[in-house]
């Protein structure tokens, strides 16, 4: 999760940069390890399951030998199950999203949720989006149509043809977008006062319960079959609790907001990672999509508070 936060804009020392170059790369290597537990018998629930529990385990640790305080008020107790709620079902959607479509372009559709943010905070808070956001967005949307390819051409399928194949995992990764942005604007309007580690923690065992039921009343959990996929699974739960470990423990340290744009390199660095491992490679024309909408969301990261 990449919380909003009211601390003030710092210049980057150089250990910061590198550190939020390496929390984009893990974080998009727990996408392209998911991917390669999926092709050899993982199933999405269970990888929810144990993703959730592993990272829960990670933090509620870290809680405990750093000895934070769990100032819990009754307002949040009301807000977390929502929350747990939603990031379950981002959880679930994107990784959905990423067994249907290669990973970048999962990671890209998702990449969206700054634009579902403000439309969340102008429905229910009343909070007029900014004018950037305004501006951007048409270009957001250019270089996403570009990257899905969503007339067919550089893939020769046509438009209805690629849709086809695109078309399930477009609405997850959507669907994934829209519920981790509804979930960024209760934290940041809900949840002030509230730990981040201790907010993490408490979503992600909600996260592991709800996934838990939700993978039971299907029928069972549904392991790798091979060594390449236990490898896989392992993987994506390594990456993904130390990326969000490191987010919310050095990151901190070192005088940098926690949603910084820097981080929105993960669709690049997990292209780059996809292409070598799992041969997944996307056209010319993508590619520039993809780097339009990496560079929209990096400016809008960038913006004043």
């Amino acid at each position: 999760m990449h919380p909003p936060s009211t601390e003030p804009k710092k210049n980057l020392s150089l250990l910061a940069f590198a550190t939020l170059l390496l929390v984009a790369f893990l974080m998009g290597s727990n996408h392209v390890a998911a991917r390669v537990a999926f092709n050899h018998g993982l199933d999405v629930s269970t990888a929810v399951v144990a993703r959730s529990v592993f990272t829960a385990l990670m933090v509620s640790a870290l809680i405990y030998i750093q000895k934070i305080p769990l100032s819990i008020t009754q307002r949040h107790w009301k807000l977390l199950p929502l929350i747990g709620i939603l990031i379950g079902i981002q959880s679930a959607a994107i990784y959905t999203s990423v067994a249907k479509l290669p990973v970048s372009l999962a990671l890209l559709t998702f990449n969206t949720y700054p634009l579902w943010t403000a439309l969340w905070a102008k429905l229910l808070y009343k909070n007029k989006p900014e004018k950037i956001v305004l501006q951007l967005m048409p270009v957001m949307f250019i270089g996403l149509a570009l990257a899905l390819d969503i007339t067919g051409t550089a893939s020769g399928l046509g438009t209805k043809g690629q849709w086809q194949v695109i078309g399930l995992g477009v609405a997850c990764a959507l669907l994934a977008s829209a519920c981790f942005g509804l979930a960024l604007v209760l934290i940041q309007f809900e949840t002030k006062g509230l730990d981040g580690r201790v907010r993490t923690a408490s979503t992600m065992w909600i996260v592991s319960l709800l996934s838990l039921i939700a993978t039971q009343s299907l029928g069972e959990f549904h392991w790798p079959d091979v060594w390449d996929g236990w490898m896989g699974l392992l993987g994506l739960c390594v990456f993904y609790s130390s990326g969000i470990t490191m987010m919310f423990t050095v990151l901190p340290r070192l005088g940098v907001v926690g949603n910084s744009a820097i981080l929105n390199l993960e669709p690049i660095f997990a292209l780059v990672m996809a292409w070598v491992i799992l041969s997944q490679s996307i056209s010319a024309i993508q590619i520039l999509g993809a780097f339009i909408v990496v560079g929209v969301v990096i400016r809008l990261g960038m913006r004043k508070n």
